[in-house]
């Protein structure tokens, strides 16, 4: 069995816990939640549609850093903590990063609180390589 690798990226996302930006094994690399923060936990975006675009763009950095990119990715999990008000405008903006027929496998919950008082964090598997 292949031992995992944990990265932690340099020019990732500040991290707001105890993690590494992801873990890879095999075939597959596990991203930590992101949160719409950037370096340092910058100013966190108002709007749920800025939030999402923020933490996309975490995601992609943390798959560049692992030589993969969100076209690889196979599984999402995205929390919210306005899940009523803001499912489809986070929606809106999510379907932005994925060909419609190349849409991974997703689960979206609910939850009352995020890390930093944010309204979105998503995580993610995705495969490696191009």
């Amino acid at each position: 069995m292949e031992e995992p690798i944990f990265h932690h990226l340099a020019n990732g996302p500040s991290p707001v816990a105890p993690y590494s930006h992801a873990v890879s094994t095999g075939d597959f690399i596990f991203l930590t939640g992101q949160l719409p923060t950037g370096e340092d936990c910058d100013p966190i975006p108002d709007s749920i549609e800025d939030q999402t675009h923020k933490v996309m763009a975490n995601l992609n950095t943390v798959l560049e850093g692992c030589n993969s990119r969100l076209a690889n990715v196979v599984s999402v999990r995205i929390f919210l903590t306005m899940f009523e008000e803001e499912y489809e405008r986070m929606n809106a903006v999510y379907e932005t990063y994925f060909p419609a027929d190349r849409r991974p496998a997703r689960t979206t919950v609910g939850v009352t609180a995020l890390a930093r008082g944010c309204r979105v964090e998503i995580d993610l598997i995705a495969i490696r390589g191009d």
